[in-house]
């Protein structure tokens, strides 16, 4: 299928639903080949069959945990084997644990998984991925951030710490990276969308009236795009208009 991601190589996590999915079925419908990380096996497969349905090649799925430390080395040395390369690189799976809850009532079994997914996965993919993304001719990165890094409102503490934690990890990178190559890294924030993960956080939530996932996704795309020369920055959906 033609597009403007014809010939291109896109990994994306969290891909099974909301954003994630918005975004593999849009970098489908635009050519690209799109290996799709996510949990879930039969969502993954549902997710498939709507993207053939659509005219878009078939998907490479990876049902996989990603607080499995062995999975992401796997698919990077995958992704080597058969391309190469790597074009574009989204950093999308989040969690927000149990839901909402005061900082000294977070169950360690939640704050560990908000790390282990929102933090340290997103680290182990930019180890894995940044010479395969080094090897594409317009390397492409971007991770989906949230309001909550920055504003640190009450009862997100757990979530906050994980994205302002994967926000300095990918800046630093996007400043390593800023000389002598042609990666462009960013952090993308869509605000408040209409996903599971806001479901869990704020359940009764009218979602009605959040930004739907579809139009996260495509302003998320605008990041990934050749001729997109932004860098290390941190962009709101509102700033790609």
């Amino acid at each position: 299928m033609a597009g403007a991601f014809a010939d291109k190589v896109a990994l994306v996590t969290g891909a099974s639903r909301g954003i994630g999915a918005a975004l593999v079925r849009q970098l489908a419908r635009e050519g690209a080949t799109v290996v799709a990380i996510a949990r879930g096996q039969a969502s993954l497969e549902e997710l498939d069959d709507s993207v053939r349905a659509e005219g878009g090649a078939p998907l490479v799925l990876v049902p996989e945990d990603l607080r499995q430390p062995e999975v992401i080395g796997r698919v990077g040395a995958a992704i080597f084997e058969r391309w190469g390369r790597l074009d574009i690189l989204i950093g999308n799976a989040g969690v927000v644990g149990g839901g909402l809850r005061p900082v000294p009532h977070l169950e360690p079994a939640d704050w560990d998984e908000m790390i282990a997914v929102n933090l340290t996965a997103n680290w182990r993919l930019i180890r894995a991925m940044d010479p395969l993304l080094r090897s594409a001719p317009a390397g492409r990165a971007v991770f989906v951030t949230a309001p909550e890094a920055v504003e640190a409102p009450a009862f997100w503490g757990g979530y906050a710490a994980s994205k302002a934690g994967l926000e300095a990890a990918v800046r630093s990178w996007a400043a390593e990276t800023a000389r002598l190559t042609p990666l462009r890294i960013n952090l993308f924030d869509p605000g408040t969308v209409a996903t599971r993960l806001r479901r869990i956080a704020c359940p009764g939530e009218d979602q009605s009236v959040l930004t739907s996932p579809e139009t996260a996704a495509a302003a998320c795309l605008a990041l990934c795009r050749p001729e997109c020369q932004r860098h290390g920055e941190r962009v709101r959906l509102a700033d790609l208009g």
